[in-house]
């Protein structure tokens, strides 16, 4: 699904007033299962890559991005997700020419290109299993919440164009938790794309020193410079792709979103097939949306690696600084 737009107003808006007391009910039963579940402390250290708000931030793009860099460093990462989008509960490594995203969702097919990856619903045994496998590393996408996992480093994303949303609790606003007990138990903090509302201020009020990243475009096939494209996607923040490509020197037609994890159907496919044909357009797409696409519909769309570009070196090292030490 699509956050509903009044997710990010800033105003008083009556239908997040009115969810409110749900918002509340959801925040405490979320603090109560942290504070009274003893978590299981994994075999081989545990990084988690989380944020506190519903929706995407750029856990992935972060989470490739630093286990590219360890493995630089010598060290065995392996991935462990959730799988959501996918039918098997795991625990099961990854096989990106075996399995389809239907099975084991479309991010850990994009993780698996980089480094063993593992779905499982139950994280305790992805961890064992990852163990097991050789792993001396374990990155996790996603779980900031899940309390049965004891993490040796949490790193909270946050994407500056959305920040923390009119900074209510689901299903008044996007917050799975409130801000100040969720940044109480990360280590680290990643602020990805322009600060456009103000999250630098308000994370550094609770004693972080967030590091700034920005999501470039890599170099994309053929080229494109000065033609008109149609732009598609389905992940978090569709807003973040279209942005992200105005760089490219393409003539953006049309903007396309769907929802995050959208399994593209005929009809899907069809609309797309049209609209680049009437716009006599060449159809773009991300990584993430190239895992969900049909081969047959992949030959026709231009899809564009996205990297992530750290505002200043230094930050990154300290970060990997802390990674050394568990």
């Amino acid at each position: 699904m699509q956050a509903p737009d009044f997710w990010q107003s800033n105003k008083r808006v009556a239908l997040a007033a009115l969810l409110s007391p749900l918002g509340w009910f959801y925040g405490l039963v979320t603090k109560t299962r942290l504070a009274t579940t003893t978590a299981w402390a994994s075999p081989v250290p545990v990084i988690c890559i989380g944020n506190l708000v519903t929706g995407g931030t750029g856990k992935t793009p972060l989470a490739l991005d630093l286990a590219k860099r360890l493995q630089a460093k010598g060290r065995n990462v392996h991935f462990l997700s959730r799988g959501y989008g996918g039918q098997d509960k795991g625990p099961l490594r990854v096989e990106p020419e075996k399995h389809g995203f239907a099975r084991v969702g479309d991010e850990p097919l994009l993780l698996a290109a980089q480094a063993p990856t593992w779905v499982s619903r139950e994280r305790r045994a992805g961890c064992i299993a990852a163990a097991k496998a050789g792993a001396d590393i374990i990155i996790m996408d996603d779980g900031f919440q899940n309390p049965y996992i004891k993490k040796d480093l949490s790193i909270i994303v946050i994407d500056g164009c959305y920040g923390f949303g009119n900074q209510k609790l689901i299903p008044a606003g996007p917050l799975r938790e409130k801000i100040a007990d969720g940044l109480a138990r990360a280590q680290a903090v990643v602020i990805i794309g322009e600060d456009r509302t103000g999250s630098i201020d308000l994370v550094s009020s609770y004693g972080h020193s967030p590091i700034s990243a920005y999501l470039v475009p890599g170099p994309v096939p053929g080229d494109i410079e000065g033609k008109p494209v149609v732009a598609f996607t389905g992940i978090g923040r569709p807003i973040k792709f279209f942005e992200t490509i105005t760089g490219l020197g393409c003539i953006v037609q049309k903007k396309i979103p769907f929802a995050d994890h959208h399994p593209y159907s005929k009809a899907d496919i069809n609309h797309l097939r049209n609209t680049a044909k009437k716009e006599n357009a060449l159809l773009l797409s991300t990584a993430k949306d190239a895992m969900r696409l049909p081969i047959t519909f992949l030959r026709e769309v231009t899809i564009v690696p996205i990297n992530l570009e750290w505002d200043n070196e230094e930050s990154i090292k300290t970060l990997l600084d802390k990674i050394d030490h568990v």
